[in-house]
């Protein structure tokens, strides 16, 4: 596992024991470390869930399960693209096929950079209509779906990842934007399905050390990955940037049972960052 696996001396406490979950983007862009989405499907497997790894690229979703059968827990790859219902409907139906049930939907998927993200004066509607499709609308509909299954049970969890560039500092259009819709999607979710016994939450992930947010700014900025890195981490408070692993944490928490009366919240996860805005 990665060096950066601050759950590295990990104890289970089963704390998703029989349950099954659909993680969506589990797989992860090319480079160093381990991003949000892997991070939280090996999680939930260790907690004792049943993982559907669901990622655009299906070569990158099997790498996840296999890291998590290689540590004897149960997953299984599925290709999807978040811009196309019908492929959600293929996957969330799939894992409630397959297992019998679908207790956590976790949608961690979202682009900036690279997909083309700049200042409002800069942006092309193409790009923009791009961020849109993956960032907010591959969330909603996933939850559509998911939603139904979970009516019918009168149960489930489902945790969004947003972004503490929703409420905080971001400088491209579309990323906040959309992040920011995550946030407010999530509260309406969490509102109109609690009477199903549905809760639902979001995680705001700060500066995170992933591949996809370092590689990018790699490219853009003609930068060193160590200068990135150490301009990412002087502007934390607790001076360094978090890693998947925290993000991780902070979802199977929202996911799990500990969270029992907890739904409609934003948790940042970001070291203190957001209160450079006061």
């Amino acid at each position: 596992m990665d060096k950066t696996d601050r759950g590295q001396g990990w104890t289970s406490r089963a704390r998703l024991e029989g349950k099954v979950a659909v993680v969506i983007g589990a797989g992860q862009a090319p480079g160093e470390g381990i991003g949000n989405g892997r991070a939280a499907a090996v999680r939930f497997a260790r907690e004792g869930a049943r993982v559907l790894a669901v990622d655009r690229s299906i070569e990158s979703a099997e790498e996840t399960a296999a890291m998590i059968r290689a540590e004897g827990f149960e997953a299984v790859a599925f290709g999807a693209d978040v811009t196309r219902e019908n492929e959600l409907v293929q996957a969330i139906y799939g894992a409630k096929e397959r297992w019998g049930s679908l207790d956590v939907l976790h949608n961690n998927v979202g682009v900036s950079l690279g997909g083309g993200d700049a200042d409002l004066m800069d942006i092309t509607e193409d790009k923009f209509d791009n961020i849109c499709r993956i960032n907010l609308r591959g969330t909603v509909f996933a939850c559509k779906h998911a939603v139904a299954i979970m009516r019918e049970q009168r149960s489930g969890s489902i945790v969004n990842v947003s972004s503490a560039a929703g409420p905080g500092k971001y400088p491209y259009v579309a990323y906040k934007a959309t992040k920011a819709g995550v946030i407010a999607f999530t509260e309406q979710l969490a509102l109109q399905n609690a009477p199903f016994g549905i809760r639902a939450n979001c995680v705001l992930p700060g500066l995170i050390a992933t591949p996809m947010a370092v590689e990018a700014r790699v490219r853009e900025w003609s930068q060193s990955r160590e200068q990135v890195l150490a301009d990412r981490d002087a502007k934390v408070p607790l001076g360094r940037q978090g890693s998947a692993w925290d993000v991780a944490n902070a979802a199977l928490y929202l996911a799990s049972d500990e969270a029992d009366f907890v739904t409609g919240v934003s948790l940042l996860v970001d070291g203190g960052r957001i209160l450079n805005r006061i």
